[in-house]
């Protein structure tokens, strides 16, 4: 399989149609590989429009997101070199590493300790040294290196915890992807100041739930 072919075909295929134009974020998809982040059985499927299993039987469990939608949130965050990310969800690694390379440093939380296995042998091969990787729940925040200039929810949640814009520096932006199937939204959160958060819709898509999302009320007899 020719990788570099793949690789472009990718970029000029599926990102750039789907409103990427960031060359800043093009550049960086050419210079993390992202065929070595993904289980070695889908290698193939590495450059292909669709999530990748991340766990044995592939039907359910922890998928890498499709290449379009992790661009087009990196565009959309617009991450700098002085802030501090905190990722909910390491899996493969992969956006961990797209973040790190814009970051001054990551947190990224996984909740399964053999994926957190995979996602820290594979950035640890890429030299990602600014991102720590802890064990943990952090489906409903993660306050032990709060305040985050950027947390990115891996992913989805039915309702948006308070914590995490609690969680938030001034300035901070948020990305999750808010609701239950088969509506769910794809959604930024800007906060300028605690209590002063605004929203932006990006697109519909769905995603599977992060492990002990927060659930709304459900109305009781």
């Amino acid at each position: 399989m020719n990788f570099e072919q793949a690789r472009f075909n990718m970029v000029e295929q599926q990102i750039r149609p789907w409103e990427v134009l960031d060359q800043t974020v093009l550049d960086l998809l050419y210079a993390v590989p992202r065929e070595e982040f993904v289980p070695p059985a889908y290698v193939t499927l590495a450059f292909s429009d669709m999530e990748i299993p991340l766990e044995i039987g592939g039907k359910t469990g922890e998928k890498m997101w499709a290449p379009k939608i992790e661009a087009r949130v990196l565009q959309a965050l617009a991450v700098k070199k002085s802030e501090r990310v905190l990722e909910v969800g390491t899996g493969s690694g992969y956006l961990t590493a797209l973040l790190a390379h814009r970051a001054a440093h990551v947190h990224s939380v996984e909740i399964k300790p053999a994926l957190a296995e995979f996602g820290r042998a594979n950035l640890m091969r890429h030299g990602a040294d600014n991102v720590t990787l802890e064990v943990g729940d952090g489906a409903r925040g993660w306050a032990k290196h709060a305040p985050y200039d950027v947390i990115v929810l891996t992913g989805s949640t039915p309702v948006l915890p308070a914590a995490f814009l609690e969680q938030l520096a001034a300035g901070g932006r948020l990305f999750a992807v808010v609701g239950d199937a088969p509506v769910m939204v794809a959604r930024v959160v800007t906060c300028a100041a605690p209590g002063a958060c605004s929203e932006q819709d990006l697109f519909e898509t769905q995603l599977a739930p992060l492990v002990n999302c927060a659930q709304p009320d459900r109305f009781r007899f």
